[in-house]
């Protein structure tokens, strides 16, 4: 009896061993093929829909490269979203990218287990012979994925095969053989939970030629995991805006009229499979091909109308949410860590250009006195918020890669850049426009020279957001020397601007004494924005060794100004 249970219980961890070696193994090769061939796909992508014969040719082509259909859906997706492919061409490349999907599955399922070896010995040859992000490591990465595929399967068979045996999975597996529909909504759920067709494809194929279940099980399996791997890309999408979610709505909108076709037919279809001269293992295999060609000779000649219909279902909504969301995080190169820094870069910089025009309305609102404007800013300030958390949360995915040392210091200058930016936004919403509300609530005036203090202090503050954003950009050590040497002329331009104010207070301005805390916090709040500012260049100037080198400086320059304040008379009242 304990024989028996060690025995099934053996076989089990085995198969769960085998799956997983699987779902991993596919993983590797999509990952390593879209760091070493990501942009000439993208761009492949791109050039190849000018009709929708050759749209249909480039999503065969890349799905096979990349070993994922849902790859391939947001890609095009991606690409719709932007307008830079048209949607009825973003169909029929998904329409191409199902026969890819199969076709790949296909050529895994052949006799090659003998190759496994050789594909991982070449495969860890070029991962370890070259630098992190070279090209032939990542090819290395693909072999070893293909390797890795063709041993789960061998281990899988192993596994499969005693299982077949016992009247237990037998009677349950049977079960699924007497309801298609149960069938059809297990494979869909094991899709979507494992994000890959293939995997789930070459199990149910494995199953079957090891005798766990019927040939009608098998087909309905493979419609539901067909159903499946069109279901994934909407749902991974359901944030992203409409014209981002169309293609790959419409691509399910077919595999589920495809599914409803053949479903009626799963017995007549395995009973004809099995008069086919074809090896058990291939029966899932062929008709997984067999049915994305079929609905590729059905819907090409059509996609056109149905991109308009579902593009009529789904009309663009012209929302504020929408007008704040991130433009250039593009998830489809998160396997590629320069190219997703690279969009993470410009989403920064363009957070930054948010956050200018936040600081530039907050001296027209103090000057002006515009309420309208004061909730712009309050508004403004949300999206900078929102654009905050969707870079770091881009980030923390671009982290889960394998950086190089390069790469993980772009990632922390940009980290650097848009904590900054959040805080500087927060001041200015926080402190600055409520000061000016509140300057306007009591119709209270600056002096002009009070104003033009404030004016030109905000002009400092305005150029050296504009001097880090260019540091951030080019790196340049030179620019963050200098943008790291601003604060201590804005030390100096804050005593000067407070000295001026309490001269005026001395005076007897009127218009002094009743902002004179207005005045003062103003200065303050503007001056802590020009720390934030001057951290942003902290990361290069660290870099390059030259951060201790920098503040040994400064403090040699405050000594200095201390001692020529002690030896400088005090100013006279009144003078």
């Amino acid at each position: 009896m304990t024989s028996t249970s060690d025995s099934a219980t053996a076989i089990l961890i085995h198969l769960a061993g085998g799956v997983a070696l699987l779902i991993w193994a596919v993983r590797l090769v999509r990952t390593g093929a879209m760091r070493a061939f990501g942009s000439s796909l993208r761009q492949a992508l791109q050039s190849f829909t000018r009709n929708r014969f050759a749209a249909f040719g480039s999503g065969v082509a890349v799905t096979m490269v990349l070993q994922s259909s849902t790859a391939t859906s947001l890609l095009v997706s991606s690409f719709a979203g932007r307008k830079l492919i048209a949607p009825a061409m973003a169909l029929a490349v998904l329409l191409g990218a199902n026969l890819g999907t199969s076709v790949a599955a296909f050529v895994i399922s052949l006799d090659l287990g003998w190759l496994w070896g050789l594909c991982l010995a070449l495969g860890v040859a070029l991962y370890l012979g070259h630098e992190a992000m070279d090209r032939a490591r990542n090819i290395g990465r693909v072999l070893v994925g293909i390797g890795l595929i063709l041993l789960s399967l061998i281990e899988l068979n192993a596994a499969a095969a005693p299982l077949a045996q016992s009247p237990t999975f037998r009677t349950l597996l049977g079960a699924l053989g007497d309801e298609p529909l149960l069938a059809v909504l297990v494979a869909v759920a094991a899709t979507w939970l494992t994000h890959s067709s293939i995997a789930i494809i070459l199990l149910i194929a494995t199953f079957a030629a090891s005798g766990l279940f019927p040939p009608a099980t098998a087909v309905a399996l493979v419609i539901g995991a067909n159903l499946g791997n069109a279901l994934i890309p909407v749902l991974d999408q359901l944030g992203a805006p409409m014209a981002q979610r169309r293609a790959a709505v419409a691509n399910l909108v077919t595999r589920f009229i495809l599914a409803l076709m053949v479903l009626p037919f799963v017995g007549p279809l395995s009973g004809w499979l099995l008069a086919l001269p074809l090896p058990d293992i291939r029966l899932a295999i062929e008709f997984h091909v067999a049915l994305n060609l079929i609905g590729a000779l059905l819907f090409l000649p059509f996609v056109t109308p149905i991109a308009a219909l579902v593009g009529r279902l789904m009309p663009d909504k012209d929302t504020a949410e929408t007008a704040v969301a991130p433009r250039y995080l593009d998830p489809n190169v998160l396997d590629s860590p320069t190219e997703a820094l690279a969009c993470a870069m410009r989403e920064a910089l363009h957070l930054g250009d948010r956050v200018e025009t936040m600081l530039r309305d907050t001296m027209t609102l103090l000057e002006k006195d515009e309420l309208k404007l004061s909730r712009a800013i309050a508004q403004a300030d949300d999206g900078v918020d929102s654009i905050h958390e969707a870079i770091k949360l881009y980030l923390v995915r671009v982290s889960r890669n394998e950086l190089t040392d390069e790469e993980g210091r772009r990632l922390l200058e940009i980290i650097t850049l848009i904590t900054n930016l959040e805080h500087i936004g927060d001041i200015i919403d926080k402190n600055l426009r409520e000061l000016a509300e509140k300057k306007i609530r009591k119709r209270y005036a600056f002096s002009a020279e009070g104003l033009a203090e404030i004016r030109g202090f905000h002009q400092r503050v305005a150029s050296g957001l504009a001097l880090a954003l260019n540091v951030f950009a080019t790196r340049d050590l030179a620019l963050a020397r200098q943008l790291f040497a601003e604060k201590a002329t804005m030390r100096d331009a804050e005593r000067q601007a407070t000295e001026s104010h309490f001269q005026r207070l001395r005076s007897g301005r009127p218009e002094s004494i009743e902002t004179s805390a207005i005045h003062l916090d103003i200065i303050r709040d503007l001056k802590r924005i020009h720390g934030h500012i001057a951290s942003i260049g902290y990361p290069i100037l660290e870099s390059a060794n030259a951060l201790r080198e920098s503040r040994l400086l400064e403090t040699k320059e405050a000594r200095a100004r201390q001692a020529r304040d002690e030896l400088l008379p005090a100013p006279q009242p009144g003078g």
